[in-house]
């Protein structure tokens, strides 16, 4: 598989999510997506957000901000994976 190089960060290939803990913009992950036969980077998520994925016996409050978040960026969401609300919700919050 080929390596893509985009932001300052090595990429294993095309729609697979890495983390950047570090990076200035506050965003906690980036991707590299294909759109048409270009390239194009992608920041997403909150650095330091409290997201968990579903588990077994998770709590109220867990169950509602996930909820709450697929709520409030549907719209976004559904835009595909071009959009950072797709990426977050598949990464955080799935």
């Amino acid at each position: 598989m080929a390596q893509i190089k985009r932001g300052g960060h090595t990429f294993q290939g095309f729609d697979k999510p890495i983390r950047t803990p570090n990076h200035s913009s506050g965003k906690s992950h980036a991707v590299v997506v294909k759109v048409g036969d270009k390239p194009k980077l992608i920041r997403f998520g909150q650095q330091g957000a409290k997201t968990k994925p579903p588990r077994k016996g998770e709590s109220d409050s867990d169950k509602a901000k996930r909820k709450s978040f697929k709520a409030r960026h549907a719209k976004n969401i559904a835009k595909g994976k071009t959009s950072a609300a797709f990426w977050a919700s598949k990464v955080k919050w799935s």
